[in-house]
């Protein structure tokens, strides 16, 4: 049995008094059977590691592929594990698009979060020109094949697959759609890893996820999780995802 995630990723939101959210979140959702992680800006991630008291993993949302150097505002893997970190998000479309990281950029980064023992929650996903024109699945399988380390286990990988057009839009891809590719995600790491690994690797769904429509998405085959953005930001909001996520 693949353990189930509920992530928060917070983005580029969040200052010192953001961490009673932490707080309330901590308090509310007593001993939920699913992992839950916050990835916070990485001014946040010490303080936000003391409040969750280790009830709450936290992750960073970037990191670069050297471990020191001169990279002037990047942070290396081993710093944000210094800082608290257990996870890393690479490969997130906002950065792909912003700043133009190729999948092999995500691979490099990706196997370096791994050496400094972080999990690296890997990002897939199509854009709306891409799902129209139905290449959904070859983008996929590109990104895949680029960005996921051929070391990849399932105790050193997540895959998150964030349709573009969904994040933040209020959009969700159907079921049906979210399952497809989810299904076929899982039928390319088993082939590319074998089927013990390929078939461990947690798979998370990310997009407009809410407290409304968590439960039917986290029933959709091979779905272990969610990666949330806007809903992470407040206990009130992601608590109900956690929950939905326990239950199942």
């Amino acid at each position: 049995m693949r353990g189930k995630l509920a992530a928060g990723n917070w983005k580029m939101n969040g200052v010192a008094a953001s961490l009673a959210e932490v707080e309330s979140l901590v308090l509310s959702m007593g001993r939920p059977t699913c992992e839950v992680l916050l990835c916070p800006p990485a001014t946040l991630i010490h303080r936000m590691s003391v409040v969750a008291s280790g009830n709450i993993k936290i992750g960073g949302q970037d990191c670069h592929a050297k471990t020191t150097g001169a990279h002037t505002g990047d942070l290396s893997a081993a710093m944000l594990a210094d800082a608290g970190a257990s996870y890393v998000i690479v490969g997130h479309s906002e950065r792909r698009q912003d700043h133009g990281e190729t999948d092999a950029v995500v691979q490099s980064k990706a196997s370096a979060a791994i050496t400094e023992g972080l999990v690296a929650v890997i990002c897939v996903g199509e854009t709306l020109e891409d799902r129209e024109a139905e290449r959904t699945l070859d983008v996929i399988a590109a990104q895949l094949d680029g960005s996921v380390p051929d070391t990849a286990t399932a105790a050193t990988v997540v895959v998150a697959y964030e349709p573009v057009w969904a994040i933040g839009s209020g959009l969700t891809p159907t079921l049906e759609q979210i399952g497809e590719v989810h299904d076929f995600i899982r039928t390319n790491l088993n082939a590319r890893l074998g089927t013990t690994e390929g078939d461990a690797i947690r798979l998370l769904y990310g997009g407009s996820v809410k407290p409304g429509n968590a439960a039917e998405i986290f029933a959709v085959s091979n779905v272990d999780g969610a990666l949330v953005g806007g809903a992470s930001l407040k206990a009130a909001d992601f608590g109900p995802i956690v929950d939905a996520l326990s239950n199942a």
